[in-house]
């Protein structure tokens, strides 16, 4: 890590200490790091779609609309290469949420969140998506950190 000196305007300043109380930021470094990550990520949106992606889609759902729930499953299991897992959250009587994580380019990523948000009876979603390369470029490269990576059940 390197140590960098910067000159920000008294506005910015202020802005970034907000964000660090309100956040709970130990220190204006780690807001700074995060704020750079963020948009490098998004500068980064519009560069190799084939680039791997993680993601996170996030919806609500009428749970009475007519087999809106079995097409949910469908197209996660159509798409069981991207959609690896679903946690699924019943907010009342009348409504779902569901965040999925994903994985794979940008573009696929994109394209099954646009898919299920387009679905009638979700009422909202959202897809955040991150880069998941690791610095110096190679995808979950080899690493010593003591777990077992198995494939995802089908």
């Amino acid at each position: 890590m390197q140590r960098i000196t910067i000159t920000l305007d008294d506005d910015l300043l202020t802005a970034i200490d907000a964000i660090a109380t309100e956040r709970g930021y130990q220190n204006r470094s780690e807001v700074i790091r995060d704020l750079a990550r963020n948009g490098l990520a998004q500068m980064q949106a519009d560069g190799d779609q084939a680039e791997p992606w993680a993601g996170a889609l996030v919806y609500v759902y009428d749970h009475a609309a007519r087999n809106l729930s079995h097409r949910l499953v469908e197209t996660a299991h159509e798409h069981n290469d991207i959609a690896v897992a679903t946690m699924h959250v019943h907010l009342d009587d009348a409504s779902c949420l569901e965040i999925t994580a994903l994985k794979g380019s940008r573009g696929e990523i994109q394209h099954f969140a646009d898919h299920v948000i387009a679905e009638r009876g979700v009422r909202y979603g959202r897809v955040v998506m991150i880069p998941a390369r690791e610095r110096g470029g190679k995808a979950h490269a080899a690493h010593t950190h003591p777990h077992a990576h198995s494939p995802a059940k089908r």
